[in-house]
């Protein structure tokens, strides 16, 4: 009985651990993924002189790229012709991470929210 009540204990304390864990996880995925998106926003406003509709050909829209999305990415506002701001929201048990949803970055490079990144 001794060993049952020593058992809960260490998984009361270290499952919380675990889930933060997985959630810190995800958000760095995330973050990898706007940095990603910021290269292709980069990349078009090279080739077209503007940001304006860059939105549209997206290459993904959801972190990670495939399988359950932790993540919703999108533009938000509308990317004008010299600025865009990528904004991703938590999704399902991600929107417990409450502190750093969501998380965004702007064509100077600037992130956020302040500690998140």
């Amino acid at each position: 009985m001794i060993v049952v009540v020593i058992l809960g204990i260490l998984a009361a304390i270290a499952y919380p651990s675990y889930q933060e864990q997985v959630r810190q996880t995800r958000r760095a995925n995330a973050q990898a993924d706007l940095m990603e998106l910021a290269s292709y926003m980069e990349r078009y406003y090279t080739e077209n002189f503007t940001y304006a509709g860059a939105d549209n050909t997206l290459p993904f829209n959801q972190s990670p790229k495939t399988g359950t999305a932790y993540y919703i990415i999108a533009a938000n506002p509308a990317p004008t012709a010299t600025a865009y701001t990528l904004v991703a929201t938590a999704q399902g048990s991600q929107a417990n991470d409450a502190n750093c949803t969501p998380l965004t970055i702007t064509q100077t490079g600037a992130t956020g929210p302040v500690g998140c990144w």
